[in-house]
């Protein structure tokens, strides 16, 4: 296979045609990434190897020995302070669910060519670490200041672009307490796995997993909102090439069910016994705790209402949800769907766009019971 020149690459996300199956690009994106086995959501917090990964480019060698954070811009106070200063500082653990945009792309019709998720790019965390309002209070933000850009170690070329990973937040988002910002330098009481941002990453709380900068080294205060690649040309709804679409933000609402019974190897067909049978999931939205779980076997039909954990001291952690099902022979497609505080209800036909953003379409799972 020819590998592309930037020219190839530097134009909007490729929509792949009519009956095009998934490419080796993709499978080799594929192979790099993976999401959670869906029968880790019994899992409260995800433990770190079943955590859903997606890296950009490659993995830097970084060592924590070594590594410094800048902080600088339109602050007062330069910073640039190595591990054994950020861990100094007071330090928070909080449960975050995290969640890629591109979660259910692969589902699409036409499918956008690009890492093909199906449902399972989702974990929870405890991240450790410092809120990054206590760093920038310490710098002290100069006046104009409105975004803080953020810098990864990570570098590559996208669409004909080079570039170090990057994004930006609205100052009032990074320095705010809600959602709370974090420089995260464990997960689950560990250090951060290499995969996973080693040894320093931003956690976001509610937003999709691309504002979670990871293996961060820079921290810079701007007096204008940031036009890099991965802010104003990759993370945009679009259903056109041309136009400048809406930013990706916050998690859409999702639930999920952990597949009953036991599967087919290859067609993931779930088979259980006649008789009681116990449905659970999780569920999480970005936009606050979700106040609605429905449930239904068959395939949409009718829709009953599951019983919901309440929320727990974290608000932007999944939560629990459970129901009971009296299977008889046959087959069936099961669904769960989640409706937020904020009045966001998970669709059951999705919008489509070009980069296969926010695709929070409910989870069907075939069962043959039998």
């Amino acid at each position: 296979m020819d590998t592309p020149s930037p020219a190839d690459v530097s134009g909007p996300p490729r929509i792949a045609g009519p009956g095009e199956g998934i490419g080796a690009d993709e499978l080799a994106l594929a192979a790099r990434n993976h999401g959670m086995p869906l029968e880790a959501l019994r899992y409260e917090v995800t433990p770190p190897g079943l955590h859903y990964v997606l890296v950009h480019y490659d993995i830097p060698a970084a060592d924590a020995g070594a590594w410094r954070l800048t902080v600088d811009g339109l602050v007062r106070t330069p910073l640039r302070l190595d591990m054994a200063e950020l861990r100094a500082l007071p330090s928070v653990t909080r449960r975050v669910t995290m969640e890629c945009a591109g979660n259910g792309r692969a589902r699409l019709e036409p499918r956008p060519v690009s890492q093909p998720w199906l449902v399972e790019a989702v974990g929870t965390a405890d991240w450790t670490g410092v809120p990054l309002r206590t760093v920038l209070d310490a710098a002290g933000v100069r006046p104009g200041a409105v975004e803080a850009v953020f810098t990864g170690a990570d570098h590559g070329i996208e669409r004909g672009v080079e570039q170090d990973y990057q994004r930006s937040l609205p100052l009032g988002a990074a320095a705010g307490d809600d959602p709370g910002v974090l420089l995260a330098y464990a997960m689950n009481g560990g250090p951060l796995p290499p995969q996973h941002g080693h040894p320093l990453r931003l956690v976001v709380p509610g937003w999709y997993g691309m504002a979670h900068v990871k293996w961060l080294r820079a921290v810079t205060l701007v007096a204008r909102p940031f036009t890099g690649f991965q802010q104003a040309v990759a993370y945009r709804y679009r259903r056109t090439p041309d136009e400048p679409g809406e930013p990706v933000t916050r998690i859409a609402p999702r639930a999920l069910l952990v597949p009953p019974g036991f599967p087919d190897f290859m067609s993931r067909t779930r088979l259980v016994r006649p008789g009681p049978v116990h449905l659970e999931g999780r569920a999480w939205s970005g936009f606050g705790p979700v106040t609605r779980v429905e449930v239904t076997t068959d395939g949409g039909l009718t829709w009953a209402d599951a019983d919901l954990a309440a929320p727990g001291g974290e608000r932007f952690a999944w939560q629990g949800w459970h129901s009971e099902w009296e299977a008889a022979p046959g087959r069936y497609v099961l669904a769960a769907r989640a409706a937020d505080a904020a009045g966001h209800v998970q669709p059951l036909e999705q919008p489509w766009n070009r980069g296969g953003f926010g695709n929070n379409l409910v989870q069907y799972v075939p069962v043959l019971c039998a």
